[in-house]
C-alpha cells in the first residue's frame, strides 16, 4: 500500500491540478502495479495524524527482523482533503492497474500565499540510523513544477565515533566507504499535455538527466471546450469501421550522463492504451466512498495497455501486456530479454479485487404523470424504504510468478479502521528454504 506521505503527495497533486501520470518514468506504471508490487519486510506499524488541512505527522516502526522506526512531518500551503484510514477510498491507497485518460494541460489553480506559489514540504528522520529524507515541491507556473529531494545518511562510524576506538572507527569507515552519504537531487518538470519533459540533476555523482514523453492523438478538453468544438457530421460521411482496439500511442526517451563515473545511458519506450473506455487520471478521480467500477461487459473494448522499452547500451528489451478482463480481475504478462547475454525472464501476474455486499436504504416515491406536480408529490407522498445491495471494495489479492521460480502473493485489505498488507515471497528452486520472506504491515491514520 502507499505510505501516508505518498498519499498526501498525491492529494497535493490533485489539489493543484498536476498530472503525475504524464511522465516518462511512469510509462509502465500499469504493468508495474501488477508485477512489481512490494512485499512488506517483517512486521511494520504506521500511525499518522492530520490535525489540520496544512500539517500532518507520521510515525512508523519495524518490529521485525530488527527494531527501527521513523518520524515524519509534512506541510502544505494548500488545504488538502486527507481522509482517515477508515473512510479513505481503498483504491487510492493501493498501486493498481489503470488505463489513464487522454492527457490534458495541467489545471491552473488560484495562487495562494507562500510567495504566490503552492508548496509541499516533508521530512522524515529514521532511528537509530539518524538518516534524514526531505522533499520540497512547488508549482512555478501552470506547466512547470520544481522538486528538490535531499538525503542525509551519516555512516555508523560517524555516529559511533564517541564510543569506538580510533582503530575500530577507521576500519568501520573503510568498510562503509562505498556506501552513499548525503545527496541533493533537483527535478524540473514541464507538462503541456502533448509533451512532457523532465530535467534532473544529482549532486552526489554529478548526474544530469533528461526525459521526454510525447502523446499522439488529441488532447482531452474541458467540458466547455469540448462542447464548443464538437464536429458536425457531414451528410455524405460514412460510419467508422468497427473492429480492433481503439487507443492512442505515447513514445518517450531518456538520456543521462554522470560526470563522476564518466558514463552515460539512454533508453526509449512506447506505450499503447485503449480509448475511450479509460479510467480518469488520478487527480480527477472523485473521492467517493463507493469503489464500484463499470462492468467490462458494458464497455466497447477491454481496458488494455501495451508497453515496450529498450535500453540499447545494456541490451535490455522489455515488453508487457496488461488488461482488465472483468470488473474485478486484471491480468498482466511481461517478457524481458538481453541481446548480449541471451538471458530472458517471463513474468505473469494478476490482480483481483474483493467486494462485499453492504445494505443501504433507498427512498422510493411513487411516480407521477405530471411533471409540474413532482415537487408537490415529494412533499405529500408516503416514503417507501427498500434495502439495496451495494458493492464495496474491501481488499485486493495480487500474485506473480516468473520463470526464475519466484512466486509472490500479497493481500491488502481494510479491517475496521486500519489497513493491512500481508505478503509472502517464495523461491521454488530452493527446496531447503522455499519461503524466502513473510511480511505484515498495519497502517492507521486519522484526519480528526
Amino acid at each position: 500500500m502507499h505510505p501516508f506521505a505518498s498519499y498526501v503527495l498525491r492529494s497535493y497533486y490533485q489539489a493543484t491540478g498536476w498530472n503525475d501520470d504524464n511522465l516518462y518514468s511512469n510509462l509502465t506504471r500499469s504493468s508495474t502495479a501488477i508485477l512489481d508490487f512490494t512485499i512488506p519486510k517483517g512486521l511494520m506499524f504506521n500511525i499518522s495524524k492530520a490535525p489540520n488541512s496544512l500539517f500532518k505527522t507520521t510515525y512508523s516502526m519495524n518490529a521485525l527482523p530488527s527494531l527501527n522506526g521513523s518520524v515524519g512531518y509534512i506541510f502544505t500551503s494548500c488545504d488538502l482533503d486527507v481522509k482517515g484510514s477508515n473512510s479513505v477510498r481503498f483504491k487510492d491507497m493501493v498501486e493498481r492497474f489503470k488505463v489513464y485518460d487522454a492527457p490534458r494541460i495541467p489545471e491552473a489553480k488560484e495562487q495562494i500565499w507562500q510567495g504566490g506559489e503552492r508548496v509541499d514540504l516533508r521530512g522524515t528522520i529514521y532511528v537509530p540510523t539518524a538518516r534524514l529524507d526531505a522533499l520540497y515541491s512547488t508549482r512555478l507556473s501552470r506547466t512547470l513544477q520544481l522538486s528538490v529531494a535531499g538525503i542525509s545518511n551519516p555512516t555508523p562510524s560517524q555516529r559511533a565515533s564517541l564510543t569506538m576506538s580510533q582503530s575500530q572507527a577507521q576500519m568501520q569507515k573503510e568498510a562503509e566507504a562505498a556506501q552513499g552519504g548525503s545527496n541533493v537531487m533537483f527535478s524540473l518538470q514541464h507538462d503541456t499535455g502533448r509533451w512532457c519533459t523532465e530535467y534532473s540533476y544529482s549532486a552526489d555523482d554529478g548526474m544530469l538527466g533528461a526525459r521526454v514523453l510525447h502523446n499522439f492523438g488529441k488532447l482531452a478538453l474541458d467540458g466547455a471546450e469540448s462542447s464548443s468544438k464538437e464536429r458536425v457530421k457531414r451528410v455524405d460521411e460514412e460510419e467508422a469501421m468497427e473492429g480492433g482496439l481503439k487507443g492512442r500511442f505515447s513514445a518517450g526517451a531518456e538520456i543521462y550522463f554522470s560526470a563522476k563515473e564518466k558514463s552515460a545511458g539512454i533508453s526509449t519506450g512506447l506505450r499503447f492504451t485503449t480509448l475511450p473506455d479509460a479510467t480518469p487520471p488520478s487527480f480527477h478521480v472523485p473521492s467517493s466512498s463507493s469503489d464500484a467500477a463499470t462492468p467490462v461487459s458494458s464497455l466497447s473494448q477491454p481496458p488494455t495497455t501495451l508497453t515496450a522499452t529498450l535500453n540499447p547500451m545494456m541490451g535490455h528489451i522489455s515488453t508487457a501486456y496488461a488488461a482488465r478482463v472483468s470488473r474485478d480481475l486484471s491480468l498482466c504478462s511481461r517478457f524481458d530479454f538481453n541481446v548480449y547475454s541471451y538471458e530472458s525472464e517471463w513474468t505473469m501476474g494478476t490482480e483481483w479485487w474483493m467486494r462485499r455486499a453492504t445494505k443501504g436504504k433507498e427512498k422510493e416515491v411513487p411516480q407521477t404523470a405530471s411533471v409540474k406536480g413532482i415537487e408537490a408529490q415529494l412533499k405529500t407522498a408516503p416514503i417507501v424504504e427498500k434495502v439495496v445491495l451495494a458493492n464495496d471494495v474491501h481488499g485486493v489479492l495480487k500474485a506473480r510468478v516468473s520463470t526464475n521460480a519466484d512466486v509472490s502473493i500479497m493481500w491488502e485489505t481494510r479491517l475496521r479502521n486500519a489497513l493491512f498488507s500481508l505478503g509472502v515471497v517464495s523461491d521454488l528452486s530452493n527446496r531447503s528454504k522455499p519461503i524466502r520472506s513473510v511480511g505484515l504491515e498495519i497502517a492507521y491514520f486519522s484526519s480528526e
